[in-house]
């Protein structure tokens, strides 16, 4: 059974940084999409970044770009979300996921929460004003 325990959420001021790590259990962690996804309350939940394929396809929201980087360590099944120049629109509860598919179906595929088996609890971050 795979696990995924989010860490690194908390309360920041507006312009701040964050980073957020996702550590997972399984013996295959390279072969795997990572994902990263937000809900803010009220909001559907949203694609912010993911990484595949050992760390050679990494995609964005557009608008996370430039502002958020997703990276892994595939050394200690780690993935981590790098967050930059917060805005209080970012408050929301951050998830790690993970697929196991391996089989590429285009970029957008790594968009949409369905497509993810795992997830994590889950990490509050708070951005102040």
């Amino acid at each position: 059974q795979v696990q995924l325990v989010e860490s690194g959420g908390g309360l920041v001021q507006a312009g701040g940084s964050l980073r957020l790590s996702c550590a997972t259990s399984g013996r295959t962690f390279t072969d795997y999409a990572m994902g990263w996804f937000r809900q803010a309350p009220g909001k559907e939940r949203e694609f912010v970044g993911a990484t595949a394929w050992s760390g050679a396809l990494t995609v964005y929201a557009d608008s996370m770009k430039g502002r958020f980087t997703v990276s892994r360590d595939n050394a200690k099944n780690t993935v981590y979300l790098e967050m930059n120049s917060l805005r209080r629109e970012d408050t929301a509860v951050y998830y790690c996921a993970l697929d196991r598919s391996r089989v590429y179906q285009g970029t957008s595929y790594y968009f949409q929460a369905k497509n993810y088996e795992y997830w994590g609890q889950g990490t509050q971050v708070t951005v102040s004003s």
